[in-house]
């Protein structure tokens, strides 16, 4: 969670609401500064007043996504010993699960624009040996792909169980 919570009702709130559904829909590139607040029902300058850019808000959805995806990872890693194969394991599926749960395959499957740092990525990071920490820029790769099929309308669980297999 962000340290601040808008005001539920606030522009600021309605625009984290819509700029969720619509970078799921449309993916960052293709929404627009006007489509974000239209869907918001507010002008675009409230967008830039509050955000600065479409990047601007894009990143406050993106980073509290993160953050909540990457506690149940770490979650996850913690029942099955803190550290290793298994523990990154756990922690994949599970926020594989949870993020199919929360409806933002898109958002979280795509690349961030920028130079926006990869949150999952170092979460698994940690969880690895740094003799394989490169696996898991792979893994991610492979966590990310699965949740694009998703999010072009493939059935979850038919999508869990190839990403059970690649992790196996």
């Amino acid at each position: 969670m962000p340290e601040w919570i808008p005001v539920p009702g606030s522009a600021k709130a309605r625009l984290i609401e819509a700029a969720m559904h619509h970078f799921e829909q449309a993916g960052f590139e293709a929404a627009t500064v006007t489509e974000l607040a239209s869907k918001a029902g507010v002008t675009t300058g409230s967008l830039y007043h509050h955000f600065g850019s479409k990047l601007g808000l894009y990143t406050v959805v993106r980073d509290d996504l993160e953050k909540r995806i990457t506690d149940r990872m770490e979650g996850a890693a913690e029942t099955v010993g803190g550290a290793g194969r298994d523990a990154a394991r756990a922690a994949l599926l599970v926020a594989f699960d949870a993020t199919v749960r929360f409806g933002v395959c898109r958002l979280l499957g795509e690349t961030a624009p920028g130079d926006h740092p990869d949150r999952v990525r170092a979460t698994l990071t940690t969880l690895l040996p740094d003799d394989v920490g490169v696996a898991a820029t792979l893994l991610v790769a492979a966590w990310r792909s699965a949740l694009l099929e998703v999010a072009d309308g493939a059935p979850a669980a038919g999508v869990r169980t190839a990403l059970e297999f690649v992790l196996a």
